[in-house]
């Protein structure tokens, strides 16, 4: 995989890990019609390499994200045609909503600074987060004469609880990555020269689960909380049967040896060695 074939996104890969960076540094990395175009054939590249197990999202320089780009994404938008605007928000939502909230792999939102807005919805949309400290996160949109746009709300409502949400959506005020961990936008915050190094440490005990498994458990979560329990009972179900036949290396039954027969792993505290 080639990072150069793309304009405002950077991709390396580390020992199983898919490093997918948001690559706009002097706009603070916002999202304009090009990075949401080419974050879709990044994530679809990724997903391919076999290589790559676990996948990292962050920004370049001091922003995680700034959000949308204002200019490029709504005046300019705008003003063009009807089928223009239905284009760029339909590549923004396919790879921010549609590709990244049910990715294949474990994905980890890696918040390195500022993240605003629209920015909001590929944080939620991954698995995991964890924030640097020093991170500074803001709904501006009230500040500028518009509710938040796009799923931004939907996503906080999935995440923070309803006081919360509505204080920072109606305020417009900042915060940073110790409170977006206290409200549990972020699974945790530590300091900005320790992030990159936390990051990596969750993503290789994720490298340890079996990913066929994994996959199957992180999808069917997300799908069974908008589900009655009835049909998630059903659909459950279903998916541990798929990921039965879906495993190659037939995980369950393996598992099952080294804790019931071996005696040498403790599935409460440790995982089976594939």
């Amino acid at each position: 995989m080639s990072e150069s074939q793309w304009e405002t996104v950077r991709v390396t890969v580390e020992e199983g890990i898919g490093w997918l960076e948001f690559h706009r540094p002097d706009k603070r990395n916002a999202m304009n019609p090009t990075l949401n175009a080419e974050m879709a054939e990044a994530l679809q590249a990724l997903d391919r390499d076999e290589n790559v197990g676990v996948v990292v999202l962050t920004g370049a320089g001091d922003a995680w994200s700034a959000g949308m780009d204002l200019k490029e994404y709504f005046r300019e938008v705008d003003n063009g045609p009807l089928w223009r605007q239905r284009e760029v928000r339909y590549d923004s939502q396919t790879w921010q909503f549609r590709i990244l909230r049910h990715f294949s792999k474990p994905t980890i939102a890696m918040v390195n600074g500022w993240c605003f807005g629209g920015a909001f919805i590929p944080l939620v949309s991954c698995d995991l987060a964890i924030a640097a400290d020093e991170a500074t996160f803001g709904l501006s949109e009230i500040n500028w004469g518009i509710p938040p746009g796009g799923m931004v709300s939907r996503c906080l409502a999935d995440t923070v609880g309803s006081r919360d949400a509505l204080w920072y959506i109606m305020t417009g005020e900042t915060f940073d990555g110790r409170r977006a961990a206290e409200m549990k936008l972020v699974n945790k915050s530590v300091p900005l020269d320790q992030l990159r190094d936390e990051t990596t440490k969750l993503a290789k005990v994720l490298l340890e689960k079996n990913p066929v498994v994994l996959d199957a458990a992180k999808n069917g979560y997300k799908h069974a909380a908008d589900m009655g329990w009835e049909p998630a009972l059903d659909y459950l179900y279903a998916k541990l049967e798929q990921s039965q036949f879906n495993d190659r290396s037939s995980g369950r039954s393996e598992g099952l040896k080294q804790f019931l027969d071996d005696k040498a792993i403790r599935p409460g505290l440790q995982t089976y060695q594939r």
